[in-house]
């Protein structure tokens, strides 16, 4: 229960706590979480830092991904999940929502928010989903200056670049964006929309030594890989950033569709999180107990 009680306070940033991950040996698996149940319910399963998806975060307020929401209300994601699970996230911040201001701006209250790392991409706006066609790229000089902008403004926050010239103008020019994003201060490079093995392989061997982040979205262009391969081919993060939602949307729907033919709930009981499983997750007992010791109730003198 961070944020409640002093002792489950983290001592550290969540950027310090984000980069230690990163540095630790391992690939970094990085589930999305849209929400503050979704974050309880993978920190409960075991990983040790999550990812804000903007497409997620988009659909689940019943909006496309964009870039049309602003940087406060993705603070409000960021700050439900930051301080529901403890756990550092790695934030989906789009095109930096502006010019290099813009971005300084965004990257200082991402990290006000809770967040513990940030990526941005060379997408010029109306930006769009990075598995989709007819994307327009910015100046890889003007995205260097973003990055630029970014790292000066962070405290400890990652900065990871995000390219998506793969799919328009091939993996060479993809890999010289990223030299020149690393140069101008990223900690890490995305590329996004790779379409096979020999793709993630190739992009990791003319970038060596530079952190690297896969993308496992289903229903895109990447053909299905496991963490374990991304690891030995050379990737430190794998994000699944849509996932959470898209089990979510799909049991909402069965639910709304039996109780619109049914006019009941019950044949969808055993599907559900019972009232106790609830309580357990989000620790009313706990929250019940603090709230226990901290006020007493004191009787008028008579």
């Amino acid at each position: 229960m961070p944020y409640l009680n002093g002792f489950d306070l983290p001592d550290q940033t969540a950027g310090f706590r984000f980069r230690e991950l990163l540095e630790r040996r391992g690939i970094l698996k990085l589930p999305g979480a849209h929400n503050g149940m979704a974050a309880l319910q993978a920190k409960a399963a075991g990983f040790d830092a999550l990812y804000l998806s903007g497409a997620a975060m988009t659909a689940s307020m019943g909006l496309p991904d964009l870039g049309i929401i602003t940087v406060d209300e993705v603070a409000f994601f960021i700050r439900q999940i930051a301080r529901s699970s403890g756990l550092p996230l790695l934030v989906d911040g789009d095109t930096g929502y502006g010019e290099a201001l813009n971005v300084m701006h965004m990257v200082r209250t991402f990290e006000d928010a809770g967040a513990g790392a940030v990526h941005i991409e060379d997408q010029l706006l109306p930006k769009k989903c990075g598995h989709l066609n007819d994307k327009k790229l910015a100046d890889a000089r003007d995205m260097a200056a973003k990055v630029a902008a970014a790292a000066k403004a962070r405290r400890h926050l990652v900065i990871v670049a995000r390219t998506d010239a793969a799919a328009s103008e091939g993996i060479d020019a993809a890999v010289a964006r990223a030299r020149l994003y690393v140069e101008a201060g990223a900690d890490a490079i995305f590329p996004e929309a790779l379409t096979s093995a020999a793709m993630f392989q190739e992009f990791a061997r003319r970038l060596p030594g530079v952190p690297l982040l896969a993308n496992m979205t289903e229903f895109g262009r990447t053909p299905h890989y496991t963490a374990a391969e991304f690891e030995a081919w050379g990737y430190a993060m794998v994000i699944w950033p849509v996932s959470s939602l898209r089990v979510a949307n799909k049991a909402q729907a069965k639910l709304y569709a039996t109780l619109a033919r049914d006019g009941s709930t019950e044949a969808m009981l055993p599907e559900m999180q019972t009232r106790a499983e609830l309580y357990d997750t989000i620790g009313l007992a706990r929250y019940e107990a603090l709230d226990a010791s901290i006020v007493r109730t004191v009787l008028p003198q008579a």
